[in-house]
């Protein structure tokens, strides 16, 4: 039987999984939770909670373990965790990941950035913050994220067994899909190797993080008359960034004929187009690029161009297809 190293005052250890819809952590958290139980003689209770059910939209998943003498009767969110894990970095555009969190508590993050950066993205005074690339490895192996980041999880949680996760794994996938067995224990082996870890050691006087219960900002005395929308939907609030699952649509713009295909396809209006003159002084719309802010990374328009002008490459740490790029144009084009 597992030894946890920490608890809450009702014996808790807690673990909270910050995510969007499509990138598994639902079935990370159900698997943690399973495996912690099944594997490892604990008890434990593992739920999620999000809106609506589609790709892109909000995730958490609250798992948590005790002593077997213990009982859980607490089914409540997860507000003071020991352990974070966030499964996108661009998700701090938007939420408050590390809400509640203890000033010695871990979080784990996907994501290509250094730990500096990240402690100064997270608004965080100390703790320890684990770094593993989950997209890249995922995306070398043709799994999920959601594999990688248990395999970190693992090298935090280190009362866990990483023997019999890998049993829940083969249990979860064997029998629908046999073929997805292998690579992710693969997968699940790269991100416990991989993982890196950093501490930011904390002085008597930091004080840990409250957590922020969101709040519904309209209500029944606050509703506006008439059902009026007060925050329409709008191009220039728009930010599909948190949608990409590691690859981007990457623009040549010396092997491009301006046929448009590529805007025609995409479904989000990324193309920046600018009007000038052709060689025979007529007008013609010519493309200068894409805007990422718009783009989710579905290279529909990848497939769509007949001369190869867009091609299909790994996103990199500043939200763009090219770690080499110069900037253009285009990234200006709208936000000014």
């Amino acid at each position: 039987m597992s030894k946890l190293p920490k608890t809450n005052e009702l014996g808790f250890f807690e673990i909270r999984l910050e995510s969007i819809g499509g990138l598994g952590a639902n079935l990370a958290g159900k698997m943690l939770s399973e495996d912690g139980v099944v594997g490892n003689g604990l008890n434990g209770i593992g739920f999620s909670s999000y809106g609506s059910e589609k790709k892109g939209s909000p995730v958490k998943a609250h798992i948590r373990f005790c002593d077997p003498e213990t009982t859980i009767r607490d089914t409540t969110p997860i507000e003071r965790p020991h352990v974070v894990g966030i499964f996108h970095d661009a998700l701090f555009k938007t939420i408050d990941c590390t809400s509640g969190i203890f000033p010695d508590s871990t979080i784990l993050v996907n994501s290509q950035k250094s730990p500096d950066e990240l402690k100064n993205l997270m608004k965080i005074p100390s703790g320890t913050i684990a770094i593993v690339d989950a997209t890249g490895i995922a995306l070398e192996e043709q799994t999920k994220a959601n594999t990688a980041m248990l395999g970190a999880l693992y090298r935090i949680l280190d009362f866990l067994d990483p023997v019999s996760m890998k049993d829940t794994i083969r249990r979860t996938f064997e029998k629908k899909y046999p073929h997805l067995v292998e690579p992710n224990i693969l997968t699940f082996d790269r991100g416990y190797n991989e993982v890196e870890f950093q501490t930011f050691v904390h002085d008597d006087g930091t004080e840990t993080k409250s957590f922020i219960r969101p709040e519904p900002l309209l209500g029944y005395e606050t509703q506006a008359i008439g059902g009026t929308i007060t925050n329409p939907g709008n191009s220039i609030l728009k930010d599909l960034s948190i949608s990409r699952a590691g690859m981007l649509p990457h623009f040549h713009e010396e092997k491009c004929i301006n046929c448009a295909a590529c805007d025609t396809a995409c479904p989000d209006f990324c193309f920046v187009w600018e009007e000038k003159a052709d060689k025979r002084g007529r007008p013609q719309m010519f493309l200068q690029g894409i805007d990422y802010q718009y783009c989710k990374g579905c290279l529909k328009c990848v497939h769509a161009c007949p001369v190869d002008a867009i091609t299909g490459e790994r996103e990199y740490n500043d939200g763009y297809a090219d770690k080499n790029r110069v900037p253009h144009l285009f990234d200006l084009a709208i936000k000014n």
